[in-house]
């Protein structure tokens, strides 16, 4: 990767030449915890079965890349959410989600450029589906939680495409969302902080750091250490 140099204070590229043009590109994939959101949602959860230290230490090492098997460390996590309530979760997206700085305006910018929006997360699609709507989403990709009778069994349902969407799977999920289109994956931005964004990232021909552990920093294109998601719009015109 060619040498990084800081486009702006707190906005970092590498690789590029700005400004890029917006309407170059036709698709935005986003991860979803601590890159369109402010939590991460799974270590909120387990706050209701007093397990969030202990679920957030297998997350952060999970996106800081020093968990090989995102679908083991999920599993785990999921696990110790035995327990917790619809009730519980509902108030986790009512009192603690927000969309992070920018967000929104991003996502607006894109959609007015006639871009379309991916959300593709290793969370899950009680929060997914609610993004969706609020934000006009054109397709997600995230996990199913199993729940019976109202709570939690600490178990994963798995759906027609596979039984968990890590990496590999955003990945691919960001390559067949082109296919659809018609476009080339070179025609995508692809956003994201964590470990198991990098495969997807590396797809894509925009990549994008946002707030981002430092193995992906190094990786991305682009990275925002500073502000909201919006300040993408500083590179693109």
């Amino acid at each position: 990767m060619t040498q990084a140099t800081e486009f702006a204070p707190g906005l970092v590229i590498q690789g590029i030449t700005p400004p890029l043009k917006l309407n170059d590109f036709k698709l935005i994939a986003f991860d979803m915890d601590s890159t369109l959101i402010n939590i991460e949602c799974v270590d909120e959860i387990a706050e209701a079965v007093g397990r969030k230290d202990d679920v957030a230490a297998i997350t952060e090492a999970a996106m800081r890349g020093e968990i090989a098997d995102f679908k083991a460390s999920l599993r785990s996590r999921v696990a110790l959410l035995a327990g917790v309530t619809v009730d519980d979760m509902a108030a986790v997206y009512q009192q603690r989600l927000r969309l992070n700085p920018g967000a929104a305006e991003l996502v607006a910018a894109c959609k007015a450029a006639g871009m379309k929006v991916l959300l593709v997360s290793g969370g899950f699609t009680f929060f997914t589906d609610r993004l969706r709507e609020l934000l006009a989403i054109d397709y997600t990709r995230s996990n199913v939680l199993e729940i019976r009778d109202g709570v939690l069994t600490g178990r994963l349902v798995d759906q027609p495409w596979g039984d968990i969407c890590d990496g590999a799977e955003k990945r691919r999920m960001l390559l067949e969302t082109c296919e659809q289109l018609g476009i080339s994956a070179k025609q995508a931005i692809a956003m994201g902080d964590g470990a198991n964004d990098l495969p997807m990232m590396g797809e894509a021909g925009l990549s994008v750091a946002y707030h981002a552990k430092p193995k992906v920093r190094e990786q991305a294109m682009v990275a925002i250490n500073a502000g909201g998601l919006d300040r993408l719009l500083e590179l693109l015109k």
